[in-house]
């Protein structure tokens, strides 16, 4: 048997989701606390301290302790983030090793989906009681994560954007349909391999991985508030093979749909 002491610089105080409900604004007020915020889904508008944030899906925003922040405008009914509140403690003296992290207070991130499994590691092991130093521990994985320099962001041209929000509002309004980068990309008279590559620069993820989080959304929907079959909720989403949909819904979400169904994180979810 052996015993590690683990000194970190981080404590954490509480973590959750928020699902909006399309009503009410983020409250105004001064925490004494860092507020990290990642927005899974929808545009959420924030104000500190005199400086407007529209942090969009795919995004991140670090909220600094005694600064006044509110929300600026009305919550979408699309809107899904997660939060965590947390202390920092100062560095060790000097002699000690550190290894420091430079962290954007707003900035896009790479890999959205491997952000969210983190998020969601997080609140399973808060919603089973575990104690520090294994959610200091995560929370530092996510910075770790937050802090890797985006590639190429400042190298997408207007209309390489353009296109890539054009084929955003296809995948939300015909993801229920068959949908493919090739379909896509023929709808917008364009080359599918160009297509992907400024879409993921723009959104951080493939139109695949797109496809999917916008189907199993939607089928996440279906599953807490209709009682149809798990057949129809795959081919409601556009999953015409019942397996391969529950193979995707656990990919992205960590559980089957009927888990999920039984689950739905009561505990960690918000809506005021």
């Amino acid at each position: 048997m052996i015993t590690i002491d683990i000194d970190l610089p981080l404590k954490v105080q509480n973590g959750g989701l928020f699902i909006s409900r399309g009503i009410g604004l983020h409250p105004e007020r001064v925490l004494d606390s860092w507020e990290l915020i990642f927005v899974e889904k929808g545009v959420l508008s924030i104000r500190e301290e005199g400086r407007d944030f529209h942090v969009r899906a795919g995004e991140s925003l670090l909220l600094y302790p005694h600064r006044h922040h509110i929300g600026i405008e009305t919550f979408p009914t699309d809107l899904r983030f997660y939060w965590i509140h947390f202390e920092w403690n100062h560095p060790p003296a000097e002699g000690g090793h550190v290894s420091r992290l430079s962290l954007p207070q707003y900035r896009k991130v790479h890999d959205g989906n491997y952000i969210v499994s983190l998020f969601r590691q997080f609140l399973n092991e808060q919603e089973n009681n575990v104690r520090p130093p294994v959610l200091e521990l995560i929370l530092l994985l996510i910075l770790q994560r937050l802090s890797d320099a985006f590639p190429d962001e400042d190298q997408i041209s207007d209309g390489g954007m353009a296109l890539a929000y054009k084929a955003r509002q296809l995948i939300r309004t015909r993801f229920h349909q068959s949908l493919s980068t090739a379909a896509i990309a023929a709808q917008l008279h364009c080359n599918p391999d160009y297509l992907g590559r400024v879409y993921r620069k723009t959104f951080a993820m493939t139109l695949t991985q797109a496809i999917h989080r916008q189907r199993i959304g939607h089928a996440e929907k279906l599953l807490i508030n209709d009682a149809c079959p798990l057949r129809e909720v795959a081919l409601r989403c556009g999953f015409s093979d019942v397996g391969y949909f529950r193979e995707i819904f656990r990919q992205l979400t960590g559980m089957t749909p009927s888990a999920y169904k039984r689950r739905y994180c009561k505990e960690h979810i918000n809506s005021d």
